[in-house]
């Protein structure tokens, strides 16, 4: 997080789409506010986004950032392709907002309100001072962030790379007896080492009792023999991530488990082989299903077996406050370029529990994976 990674050959195709697809919802000025667009249209890669950032991009001209004045160094040394107008602490961003948008003649707004970059006061303050002719232009920008150019692919390898690297030392790591923040620090340095920033969120390593939860990571306790380790993270170059995740085993694996890991493979192999150009997102989680009820458990569901993955700022490796999903439901096409987090988790099934997932990009010649850690069952004696 302290360089623009983008050419300006990248940059000014991402402007270009843009701006299509304004012309297409007739939208004269867009203003984007979510962390994750003001990046993709200018590489501004920051902790500055708690604050709010707003991006301009009228149909033709200048593109202007307005955030903080204090960001002018860092905006000066990262963004070539947008004029700053900074704001003191004591004016409110979008009355400073507000104050650029009336300086500039334009028909139809379009605003990104869906982000955590626009409060709801701030919305309702710029409402009331724009009057009623603007339209949601949340969806812009993550449809077309869904395929990856050849530039966000090789940071998705280099990602890839500390992904792999932090597993594998947060595995040569645990031990009978070994602190879960000793596990995770081995983890967490193997990955800069790497050459990893700080990824959105993560690492989550967590012990036995808590293999079920989704969201926390480390505590205070320490791992022993008999017990299971759950690691899910994701390296993170440049703001792109590639997510893994893996189930370790300390002294033994139960029998329910191994037999389970071997459902959990198949399960996962399946859903790999259906990721095809063309293909809807809910044949891609049928193909997992499939394997689960062949196995038995067609009790056993999950929400998806997978999510679009790449871009992303705190607090999440999923690219905003949302997640692109393969689910049972989704009518999402499947695309050459789409990079997922590729998932088969198995907890609480009664009959035993694994856990396995990939970063996977599909490209010309099918889906590939860039995590390559050893799958597993791995036990630890």
């Amino acid at each position: 997080m302290h360089r623009n990674p983008f050419s300006d050959g990248e940059l000014a195709l991402r402007l270009g789409s843009v701006r299509a697809e304004m012309a297409a919802r007739d939208v004269e000025l867009a203003v984007f506010s979510a962390p994750e667009s003001v990046f993709y249209l200018t590489g501004l890669d920051h902790w500055g986004y708690f604050a709010p950032h707003h991006l301009i991009v009228p149909a033709t001209g200048e593109m202007v950032l307005v955030t903080r004045t204090m960001e002018r160094v860092t905006v000066r040394n990262q963004v070539r392709n947008a004029r700053f107008s900074g704001h003191s602490d004591s004016v409110s961003a979008q009355s400073h907002l507000a104050a650029e948008l009336g300086a500039l003649a334009a028909g139809r707004l379009g605003f990104e309100i869906a982000s955590s970059g626009l409060s709801f006061g701030a919305g309702m303050e710029l409402a009331e001072s724009l009057g009623a002719g603007w339209v949601d232009i949340s969806d812009l920008t993550p449809a077309l962030r869904h395929v990856k150019s050849p530039e966000e692919q090789s940071l998705m390898r280099a990602a890839a790379k500390a992904s792999d690297a932090g597993t594998m030392a947060a595995m040569a790591a645990i031990h009978d007896g070994a602190r879960e923040a000793d596990v995770a620090a081995e983890c967490i340095a193997a990955m800069v080492r790497a050459g990893s920033n700080p990824p959105g969120f993560g690492p989550f390593i967590r012990p036995d009792h808590r293999i079920a939860e989704e969201h926390t990571t480390w505590g205070d306790g320490t791992f022993r023999k008999d017990g299971r380790v759950i690691i899910e993270l994701a390296g993170c170059v440049s703001r792109y991530h590639a997510p893994m995740g893996r189930l370790i085993h300390l002294g033994a694996i139960r029998d329910e488990d191994a037999a389970m890991a071997q459902i959990a493979e198949r399960a996962h192999e399946a859903s790999l082989k259906g990721l095809r150009p063309g293909r809807r997102a809910r044949e891609v989680y049928a193909d997992w299903q499939a394997v689960v009820d062949a196995a038995g458990m067609p009790h056993y569901r999950r929400h998806h077996c997978g999510y679009l993955v790449g871009l992303g700022f705190p607090p999440s490796w999923t690219g905003g406050n949302g997640v692109t999903g393969l689910r049972h439901d989704s009518d999402l096409e499947i695309r050459e370029g789409m990079a997922f987090h590729l998932l088969s988790w198995f907890t609480e099934t009664g009959r035993g529990e694994f856990f396995v997932s990939n970063c996977v990009l599909l490209g010309p010649d099918g889906p590939e994976l860039l995590t390559t850690a050893p799958t597993g069952p791995t036990v630890i004696r």
